[in-house]
């Protein structure tokens, strides 16, 4: 079995009700004053900084880091307003096989993940499910998502002792582009049609299985130990 098992949030463990979206459109409201200004951008497999990059050249504004951050920290700061709305869910079969890989000999469980490292914690708190997840690689961390794995295995290296290749791991997630981000450092990968892709795109990445949803946990554990 892959002794790394990474998770996705949004569309893999979570759907927070459109809590990232709102937050994001008011974020933009704050410091420009434009409403709506994420309206027509693409969310799914971005990391939060090339969204919000995105959107402030749709826009025709100002798309430099300075300004990013400052449209990054309102985002935050009304993300955690809108997720205590309450109104999303974990998704189907995501705690129980946290669980069972929680229990798992030589098994680290860890996120990669498009959003910032706050805004995935706010995300991943409202659900109890933080403290699964102590190391990770983040939206913060890179504007590209390919460049995350190994910054993630860097931060294993660092916080838990743990040194291992690309091939230990296992990458989890609901978009093409995650399936893309664990191949191109030779780790397997999950993909799972909870998100906004369906089973036949998904089917189409190349991943190492595609699923339905994460239910059947037995299953799916069975197969991670033939990898």
């Amino acid at each position: 079995m892959p002794r790394f098992i990474l998770f996705d949030i949004d569309g893999t463990l979570t759907d927070s009700a459109g809590a990232g979206r709102r937050a994001l459109n008011q974020a933009m409201l704050d410091v420009t004053g434009i409403e709506g200004g994420f309206r027509g951008v693409g969310f799914a497999g971005k990391t939060d900084l090339a969204i919000i990059r995105e959107g402030l050249e749709k826009l025709g504004l100002e798309a430099g880091d300075r300004m990013i951050s400052l449209v990054a920290g309102r985002y935050v700061a009304n993300l955690r307003l809108e997720v205590a709305k309450g109104g999303g869910h974990v998704k189907a079969g995501a705690r129980e096989l946290i669980e069972g890989l929680q229990n798992t000999d030589g098994c680290t469980l860890g996120l990669l993940t498009g959003n910032l490292e706050e805004g995935a914690r706010i995300k991943l708190e409202s659900f109890d499910l933080n403290r699964y997840f102590s190391v990770g690689a983040y939206g913060d961390d890179g504007e590209d998502r390919n460049v995350l794995l190994p910054i993630a295995l860097k931060r294993l290296r660092e916080q838990r002792g743990i040194s291992l290749n690309p091939n230990a791991c296992l990458v989890i997630g609901d978009t093409p582009k995650d399936v893309e981000c664990a191949r191109v450092h030779g780790a397997f990968s999950l993909a799972v049609a909870t998100g906004p892709y369906p089973l036949e795109v998904l089917l189409e990445t190349g991943a190492d299985l595609v699923v339905p949803d994460l239910s059947g946990t037995a299953r799916l554990l069975a197969w991670m130990g033939r990898l």
